[in-house]
């Protein structure tokens, strides 16, 4: 089914000269996807969703804020009040998660209860790297609600407010933790290669290359730019990997992290994906990728900031306002529709 592939997220970090780490995300789907973005509080009580039944049980110890999908209320992309982000990935082709059995089950719950559980428990990327290699969790290769009637494959990002980060994938039944020095993340293939194949971009950078002479005749760039040169601009998802650790790690560190903020929308505005251009025909149907959102998140002031395909005016939620031991989860639909700000009036 060709949704299952039609998923183009991309996501990467940043840090700022007050010493915010900042890192954000695209959401890509074939189709729409219901979504609302929340705030979970400390105290709350989850259950993990198994092929078997109920599966691994927990309560939140820190609150989170991010984006939930339909009514399934756990966070699939989002950060807690120590600064933790964590969110999935699409990984068609790749993913295998384990087979739910009775002596796992206790453990095991699904692609997207992973993000919560992470959320909810944890306040560093070492903490995470250290449940995830203990084996204190599974994931079972269950329907999630809200998506397509079909098991998601996901990988996953962990970030930290020191700016670590890892990535893991669940491969062979097996959760693979990798360290991830440079904060990017796309899709399939694994993040291994996706490392591999940045050696063959290391010539790329901010600088324009100076004047060369060739065969007694200067050449000069023709203009600003050039440095990047040979930067792939398709939306596959080793070009998006290639592209996002190029210009994240290229960029000027912005003074503030407001500023820094708006550096990582400009960033992500190059994966922004129209209706159209990144498509596949099944059955004489038409699944368009296409940008559903964009998310950023400051992991020092805790404030998530988003936009959405039909509406580009940046929202923000400040964890700071928010009870964080209150009873119930809050959440707000993301759907809104432009304004167009009229300035006629103003010109003198």
């Amino acid at each position: 089914m060709g949704i299952s592939t039609a998923s183009a997220c991309t996501g990467c970090q940043i840090t700022t000269e007050d010493k915010a780490v900042l890192n954000g995300r695209t959401v890509e789907f074939g189709v729409l996807i219901d979504t609302s973005i929340a705030v979970v509080p400390r105290g709350h009580k989850f259950t993990g969703m198994t092929t078997l039944g109920d599966g691994k049980q927990w309560t939140s110890k820190y609150a989170s804020v991010g984006m939930i999908i339909a009514d399934y209320d756990v966070i699939v992309d989002g950060m807690n009040e120590k600064g933790l982000v964590c969110a999935n990935f699409y990984f068609p082709g790749f993913a295998k998660y384990s087979v739910t059995t009775k002596e796992n089950q206790s453990i095991s719950m699904s692609s997207t209860d992973i993000v919560q559980w992470i959320l909810s428990m944890f306040e560093t990327v070492d903490e995470v790297k250290k449940a995830l290699e203990n084996n204190e969790v599974a994931i079972s290769p269950v329907l999630t609600p809200g998506f397509p009637p079909q098991v998601q494959p996901f990988h996953f990002i962990v970030y930290d407010k020191t700016g670590k980060s890892i990535v893991f994938e669940p491969l062979d039944g097996k959760l693979k933790v990798y360290d991830n020095p440079i904060g990017v993340i796309t899709n399939s293939p694994t993040f291994d290669w996706h490392m591999t194949n940045l050696r063959n971009y290391v010539k790329l950078g901010g600088n324009t290359p100076d004047p060369k002479k060739v065969f007694g005749v200067t050449l000069k760039p023709l203009g600003q730019g050039a440095g990047m040169l040979g930067l792939p601009g398709d939306f596959t998802p080793p070009s998006r990997f290639v592209r996002a650790a190029a210009f994240s790690g290229s960029t000027i560190p912005a003074k503030t992290a407001e500023k820094g903020v708006m550096q990582v929308f400009h960033i992500l505005n190059s994966f922004d994906i129209p209706v159209g251009a990144a498509r596949t025909i099944e059955e004489g149907k038409i699944f368009s990728d296409y940008t559903m959102l964009t998310v950023v998140r400051d992991t020092k002031n805790l404030r998530y900031y988003y936009k959405t395909y039909d509406d580009q005016n940046i929202k923000m939620l400040d964890m700071k306002a928010f009870d964080l031991d209150a009873k119930k989860i809050v959440k707000l639909h993301t759907l809104t529709e432009q304004k167009f700000e009229d300035v006629s009036s103003k010109l003198k």
